[in-house]
């Protein structure tokens, strides 16, 4: 007994039980936390998904209706530290490319969901990970080969992509109106000396209520979202305009700190009044010198930009606009535009200037709408054409839309993963299958049958149609080329790389520390 008891004993030593229960709950629990967000937007998956209505629960009682996947995870209140990562993963795609945030959560979620499978078959999470890794990288191959260059001078290619990112919105109507008015844009503010990029931030978005969306414009000079001084009596057109922009104001000097001056004599408060005539009256002397007749001034919390007499001297002794104030006025310091002029835009007033002389590379486009919700949404839409134009402008290559390069992928990858041996095959395999849900999303939020849709789909590219897509319009597969349903590669290679780092990360989490 001693013998075998002393055999035995160094089996013992090498036979350790290691538990793994917290580590699978913890990634467990992660995975169902950003599967839940995924199912969440899944449904605004494409141009026939449902809109989320989203009511904040503060007194303000903020309503937004959207089915932008972006809005709606960055309006959720969510506590749980993987969920909050899709909506990170969203605000990112948002970033990269503007759109398709809604495709990248629900790739994610697809990828977790068959990573959670190949857990539950004895995977390990390292091996899944580094498996995702390497299909991100062939996946982007897959879709550079799909891809069509253009040229910025193909105007109707970049309206076709930009009506694609219009279709799937709430204002998807209007997207002959606003898709050309968003490549006009974009295209306007596109520097010759910096071809390859463009900044958004150059092209200003004013929101007016009243009308409708169809009455949204682009201007081509400058909108200011405020009315003009002429409360003495000034003009609300000038023509010929010299304009000047100003950051001091036309009202007489205050102190720097808060003090009261008392006068007890008539005979000093008519020479304080007198002093106030003869400052202004200098400043709008030197202003008249200059030949301006129109002042933009930038306001100042310490001081009125204005007062009723400074508006006095401008309207009768310059017949200008008054809006601003200035020091070291010179010529040489003036803008020049044909016409500066107050319209009434909807409920309220603008002015506007246009004909500027040597305009810069900027753009002012005004949206209107017959309510809040309706101008905040078009807005949103607006921003998302113009963010498929600078991933255009960023690499100039197309690729159909339509699911098309999600099967696409899905086959190649799933046929790759043939080639390879052991684990690495067997998880490429699920991945591969997991980017399937993006047409079978697309045919069932249309109202269609996934699974035939979805068979038929992959039958049309395994006979070599590449190009082959859902048709939501008609019910069916058909050239999604052909149908004008394109979108920049961009968009499809950032939510690929972007939803399988994401899957990658919460795959690698195995516990979650909280500290105080």
């Amino acid at each position: 007994m001693a013998a075998a008891a002393a055999a035995a004993a160094p089996s013992r030593k090498t036979e350790t039980y290691t538990d793994t229960k917290r580590r699978d709950d913890v990634r467990g629990a992660n995975i169902a936390a950003a599967r839940a967000v995924a199912d969440a937007v899944r449904t605004s998956l494409g141009p026939r998904g449902m809109d989320k209505m989203i009511c904040s629960g503060d007194q303000a009682q903020e309503v937004i209706i959207t089915n932008d996947g972006a809005t709606i995870l960055s309006r959720m209140a969510l506590l749980q530290p993987a969920a909050r990562m899709l909506a990170e993963l969203s605000r990112s795609q948002d970033a990269a490319a503007g759109d398709g945030t809604t495709t990248v959560v629900v790739l994610a979620g697809s990828l977790l969901r068959r990573a959670q499978s190949l857990l539950s078959a004895g995977a390990h999470p390292t091996a899944a990970a580094d498996a995702l890794h390497r299909l991100a990288t062939r996946a982007v191959e897959i879709l550079h080969g799909m891809a069509i260059p253009i040229e910025l001078s193909d105007r109707e290619s970049l309206v076709k992509s930009a009506s694609t990112a219009l279709n799937s919105k709430v204002v998807s109507q209007y997207s002959t109106l606003l898709s050309p008015l968003a490549v006009d844009a974009a295209l306007s503010v596109v520097d010759p000396a910096h071809p390859d990029l463009l900044d958004l931030r150059d092209i200003r978005i004013i929101k007016k209520l009243g009308g409708t969306v169809d009455d949204t414009e682009l201007v081509t000079g400058l909108i200011f979202d405020k009315k003009a001084s002429h409360a003495a009596g000034g003009p609300t057109r000038v023509e010929n305009a010299k304009i000047a922009v100003i950051q001091f104001q036309i009202s007489p000097p205050k102190t720097d700190i808060e003090q009261s001056v008392i006068v007890s004599d008539y005979a000093q408060m008519d020479r304080i009044l007198r002093e106030e005539r003869n400052y202004i009256l200098g400043m709008v002397k030197k202003i008249k010198a200059a030949g301006c007749n129109v002042l933009l001034i930038q306001k100042s919390i310490l001081r009125d930009a204005v007062t009723d007499l400074s508006l006095h001297y401008l309207a009768k002794t310059l017949n200008c606009l008054p809006i601003a104030n200035i020091e070291h006025f010179r010529t040489d310091k003036l803008g020049y535009a044909d016409v500066v002029e107050e319209i009434s835009v909807g409920e309220g007033k603008v002015v506007k200037i246009t004909g500027i002389r040597d305009m810069g590379r900027t753009a002012t486009v005004v949206v209107r709408g017959s309510n809040q919700l309706v101008i905040d949404e078009a807005e949103r839409s607006l921003h998302d054409a113009l963010c498929v134009i600078r991933c255009l402008v960023n690499k100039r290559f197309l690729i159909a839309g339509g699911g098309a390069p999600e099967i696409e992928m899905s086959m190649q990858l799933a046929a790759w993963a043939k080639e390879l041996r052991g684990m690495e095959s067997y998880c490429i395999k699920e991945f591969a299958d997991a980017l399937e849900v993006i047409p079978y999303t697309l045919a069932e939020n249309a109202g269609l049958n996934p699974i035939s849709i979805v068979t038929e789909l992959r039958n049309r590219h395994a006979r070599g149609e590449k190009n082959a897509g859902i048709n939501v319009r008609k019910g069916q597969i058909t050239n999604i080329l052909e149908e004008n349903v394109v979108q920049p590669l961009l968009v499809s290679t950032s939510a690929i790389t972007l939803a399988c780092e994401c899957v990658r990360m919460i795959l690698k989490i195995d516990d979650i520390v909280t500290v105080r």
